[in-house]
């Protein structure tokens, strides 16, 4: 009976899929993630989670809407020091570092700031990928990969 029991397990587990994805802000004390979730191999799309660390004051998990194809990228822009305007598709969130925050805007919003970064799939991994103007000011004007 065990012999039948155990390839179906494994069958069950092998398509689950966790993977993070950080922008550290201030190293790991500061960041913030986005972890796709695939919780059965049968499913289609992702699962959202975002995870808004401020350490030692806070750490909060937002559930974002699923993303129905396996294209995940959610956009980050900062309009002011610690706060964060994520977009994903058509929907619109912020969240607040120094609380950690979150909600969901009914409209987007007219001025979301300066594009930090997405989190997106590149070469096959799921990543933060920094803007490049953004990563040309923090390289002393370096040319960006």
């Amino acid at each position: 009976m065990m012999r039948f029991i155990l390839p179906l397990l494994v069958l069950f587990v092998a398509g689950c899929a966790k993977e993070p994805a950080a922008y550290m802000i201030a190293g790991s004390e500061i960041a913030i993630t986005v972890e796709r979730i695939k919780p059965n191999f049968w499913s289609s799309g992702w699962e959202l989670d975002l995870i808004v660390r401020q350490h030692p004051n806070c750490q909060r998990r937002h559930h974002l809407k699923p993303a129905k194809s396996d294209k995940v990228r959610v956009d980050v822009y900062t309009p002011e020091r610690g706060v964060f305007i994520l977009r994903q598709g058509k929907r619109w969130y912020v969240t607040d570092l120094r609380t950690c925050g979150f909600d969901a805007f009914k409209e987007p919003p007219p001025e979301p700031g300066e594009l930090v970064g997405a989190f997106m799939e590149k070469g096959g991994v799921f990543k933060f990928v920094q803007s490049k103007d953004r990563a040309a000011s923090d390289n002393g004007g370096a040319e960006a990969e």
